[in-house]
């Protein structure tokens, strides 16, 4: 019997099923050769291929339908082709912990250094590390990953540029997937991860508030710049009592600034912006408001701008 539903169309087994059921429930009708063999013979395998109910997709793997594959089915076709001691890491797994926008087309894996792999299917490619503790890895659950932390810190070491890295660090903050010193408790057993000082600069700003890149590239600037050190997302409250979070806000002068990113092109966002500082003028406070793409090429207006804000606040310079 099947009660409910679950993913694309699959349905949720229930107690009354049997051990085959739920494995391929859990394992999104994917199998390896030697799975299918506790359950079926080398005959009744043959029967379901060459009848085009069941597909081998890679050596070893067989799918238990002729449709189209999904993500997670492509996932677990790459662990189960690899090697059982396989882990989906970096973006990959960070997904599979629910990262949205900042995913990879490919599908990363995660191997200790010294274990053997089967040749990947194509789109896979494989990562070894000297360094995988159990507590990086998924102790329940499937599919085999790494956890939130440790799939956070190799996407960002295996990006293309520093500015991807720092992106995804940065989106892991702001969705929530890590916080705190989640990350530097992995570095600080891997002291030679690649850009290891860029992530826990990263880091430590995303902790700090700065959650977009765009906000970390404006933290930069003003450091650079010698400009006072602000406070990131701070909280406040407006005429009706509700919290709001302020980007960038320079406490001493009252100096408020919003990096302003695609998603402020949706009127409803905007109006909602607009709402919240209008609050905040009413108050005294001065705002300035700067597009993500001036921040990053247009540094120079944009503290031109900051240092007369700051100055006419009553900052000595």
């Amino acid at each position: 019997m099947w009660a409910g539903t679950a993913g694309w169309g699959r349905r949720l087994p229930t107690d009354e099923d049997d051990e085959l059921t739920w494995l391929l429930f859990h394992q999104e009708d994917v199998l390896s050769v030697a799975q299918a063999s506790r359950h079926f013979s080398r005959k009744a395998i043959r029967h379901r291929l060459t009848s085009g109910r069941w597909r081998r997709v890679h050596r070893g793997v067989l799918v238990t339908h002729n449709g189209p594959l999904d993500d997670g089915q492509l996932r677990w076709i790459a662990v189960l082709a690899t090697g059982s001691r396989a882990v989906l890491g970096g973006a990959t797994a960070a997904q599979q912990w629910g990262l949205r926008r900042y995913g990879s087309r490919a599908v990363h894996l995660l191997l200790s250094a010294g274990l053997r792999a089967d040749r990947p299917p194509p789109g896979v490619v494989v990562h070894r590390t000297r360094h995988l503790p159990e507590e990086d890895i998924l102790p329940v659950g499937q599919p085999p990953r790494t956890m939130p932390a440790r799939s956070v810190v190799d996407a960002a070491g295996w990006a293309r540029t520093d500015e991807e890295a720092q992106a995804f660090v940065a989106a892991a903050f702001q969705q929530r997937l890590v916080g705190g010193d989640d990350l530097h408790r992995v570095l600080d057993r891997m002291p030679r991860a690649r850009r290891r000082g860029l992530i826990l600069r990263t880091a430590d700003d995303a902790a700090g508030g700065a959650h977009s890149l765009a906000e970390l590239d404006f933290l930069s600037l003003v450091r650079r710049a010698g400009l006072p050190e602000p406070t990131r997302q701070k909280v406040r409250y407006d005429a009706a009592g509700r919290r709001r979070y302020l980007d960038v806000y320079f406490d001493r002068w009252r100096v408020h600034v919003e990096i302003d990113g695609g998603q402020h092109l949706d009127p409803r966002t905007a109006w909602a912006d607009m709402r919240r500082q209008n609050d905040l003028w009413i108050e005294g406070d001065r705002i300035l408001r700067f597009p993500a793409w001036v921040v990053r090429n247009a540094p120079d207006e944009v503290l031109a701008q900051l240092r007369a804000a700051l100055t006419a606040a009553g900052w000595p310079g």
